[in-house]
């Protein structure tokens, strides 16, 4: 089957917990109203069904090919590219001035998901674009965005960004890549790049490169890297291409998965130097990259998010159509295998922990748009604060999540899950990625710990887990035992989260690596306790409109139980997380590096 965009769960999402109506009241999102917001998300579902989702299986199948330089993507992925630009969606949450449509992250976000949910591999020309734009927009000169924003703005142009070298994965201190400045103020770049999503491709007329490099006497480490704009066509004044630049695809890597997305390997300079210009203050280029990084972060947890969606929905279609065995309390034959219970189990595990990443994502949306716009300076401060918080959750969790769900779905089909042509396999295969690029599961952690919780001594996680248990409180004014028994598991997750914030407050300086030891499993911690808030608010909302007999009482129901799921099946593994973390670090750390 083809992907379906899950539109009443993310306009549920986006209206009663993300609380759209509050964000269109911010100055510049009053545009952005419920009604606005839902045709937007139709248009969107209809165009990623009908033109992007049936390009999916053929990108695996015939991927991008690199031939003498030149790299040709999947049939069908120009002229699907083309028509995505032509109707807007590149420049869905962008400025207007640059030919955007200047919506706020809140709508933004399902887009980006039924991107990503129809098309991984297709998708990530957008995403890498977006990044190249935050970044223009905010430390690019004046020219500079006239030269360049409207043209990826509107899809006319693609960007990517370009930090890995063969010696410098993650560590971005180790990069050599070269610029030497030349009288007319711009720059000869030199060295290679690699891992670069869509460097080089058929479906633009030109890419924009935003390259990290060292200047002659730039310092030792992160405080002396730059970044560059080096464009494949050189601008002329009045915005047409000129001249090839100096930068060149010599391969494209062979992957796991996302096969139709082109990896590249860019040399910069092999002939005499790829001309570039600087962006913002010399030695400032991973304040700037990481502008990039951190939209690039939030959007790789919305892939993650629409890469379940899709393998769930899939998973689904197969158990009602799959007959094998009778039913466990008897029956005359054979019955679909979705009455079984373990699928069940295996179908619910996909629904809710889907359901509950896309609520903590689309909740972080809402922040971004208020402490970006919010009149209110302490306001915008306090969202920004919980969105950076956020970010590497959404990330880390989503992503982690993701591989678990689409294992899930193989598991549901079976053997024939095994088997390329159902589909199943490359949702679990393209699902690996996801943990890695744009800085690991460990470095989303890392950050989690050091920048987000260290830093402010856990005032940001102490507000969070404080508005959980205000949640589990409503919970138990509410009578059933599916309200009981949220209440209970969040109540405890809370306690455990919050056991663990303060753990890593008051170790982190006195036994670092001990603190570190444990901060992949406080992410996962932290995503469990948020995510199953989240969903806990969800069976309020649908439990209250329920009483009201407002709307589809079907939808509330599954929302009630799915929540419930959730609880019990995974709210419910936060001690063990809790001790992992604070009483684990002896068995990761014991054993000396010759006994491995």
């Amino acid at each position: 089957m083809s992907y379906q965009a899950p539109l009443k769960d993310m306009l549920f999402v986006m209206n009663e917990l993300a609380n759209l109506e509050a964000v269109s009241r911010l100055p510049g999102c009053e545009d952005a109203t419920p009604e606005t917001a839902e045709a937007v998300l139709e248009e969107n579902a209809k165009f990623v069904g009908g033109v992007i989702a049936p390009l999916n299986h053929a990108g695996d199948k015939d991927p991008s090919f690199w031939k003498d330089g030149t790299v040709t993507t999947t049939k069908g992925f120009k002229e699907a590219f083309k028509q995505f630009a032509e109707a807007g969606w590149q420049g869905l949450q962008h400025p207007t001035d640059f030919g955007g449509q200047g919506l706020p992250k809140l709508v933004g976000t399902p887009c980006v998901e039924m991107l990503h949910g129809a098309n991984l591999a297709f998708a990530l020309v957008a995403l890498l674009s977006d990044g190249a734009i935050e970044a223009l927009l905010t430390a690019g000169s004046d020219d500079m965005k006239a030269k360049y924003l409207e043209p990826l703005v509107t899809g006319k142009w693609t960007g990517t960004m370009n930090l890995t070298e063969p010696q410098a994965g993650s560590d971005l201190a180790a990069v050599r890549s070269r610029a030497v400045p030349q009288d007319d103020g711009t720059y000869k770049v030199f060295g290679t790049k690699i891992f670069i999503t869509y460097g080089e491709h058929d479906m633009a007329e030109n890419i924009i490169h935003l390259v990290l490099a060292r200047t002659p006497n730039a310092p030792e480490g992160v405080k002396g890297i730059s970044l560059f704009v080096v464009p494949k066509f050189h601008v002329n004044a009045d915005g047409s291409l000129g001249e090839r630049n100096d930068v060149h695809c010599v391969s494209i890597e062979h992957k796991l998965g996302i096969k139709a997305s082109p990896t590249a390997v860019l040399q910069f300079g092999d002939h005499g130097g790829a001309i570039g210009t600087l962006v913002g203050e010399e030695n400032r280029g991973l304040e700037y990259m990481f502008i990039m990084m951190n939209a690039a972060r939030f959007g790789v947890g919305m892939q993650g998010v629409g890469l379940s969606e899709n393998a769930y929905q899939q998973a689904v279609a197969f158990a009602k159509d799959r007959v094998q065995s009778r039913d466990l309390a008897g029956s005359a034959g054979p019955v679909a295998i979705i009455n079984h219970p373990d699928v069940r189990r295996l179908l619910m595990n996909m629904r809710s922990q889907t359901e509950a990443a896309r609520a903590l994502a689309y909740v972080g949306a809402s922040l971004y748009d208020a402490a970006h716009h919010s009149a209110d300076a302490a306001v915008r401060a306090e969202n920004q604060a919980v969105y950076e918080y956020l970010v590497p959750i959404i990330k880390g969790w989503s992503t982690e999540l993701s591989q678990d769900v689409t294992r899930d779905g193989v598991q549901v089909h079976g053997g024939m899950g095994f088997i390329e042509e159902t589909g199943a396999a490359q949702h679990y295969r393209d699902a690996k990625i996801l943990t890695i690029y744009e800085g690991t599961t460990a470095i989303q952690a890392n950050d989690l710990v050091g920048r987000k919780t260290v830093r402010d001594g856990g005032k940001v996680a102490r507000g969070l887990i404080a508005q959980v248990r205000a949640t589990a409180a409503q919970l138990g004014e509410l009578q059933g035992a599916e309200f009981t028994s949220i209440q209970k598991n969040l109540e405890r997750g809370a306690a455990d989260l919050e056991a663990v914030v303060e753990f890593v407050v008051a170790n982190t300086k006195s036994d670092i690596k001990a603190v570190f030891a444990g901060s992949v499993t406080y992410l996962k911690l932290a995503g469990i306790v948020l995510g199953g808030w989240q969903m806990a608010r969800a069976a309020l909302v649908s439990q209250k409109k329920l009483g009201a007999g407002d709307g589809d009482a079907a939808f509330y129901q599954a929302k009630i139980v799915t929540a419930r799921f959730f609880a019990e099946h995974f709210l419910s593994t936060t001690g063990g997380l809790r001790a992992a973390v604070i009483d684990g670090s002896g068995g990761v750390l014991a054993l000396g590096v010759d006994q491995f």
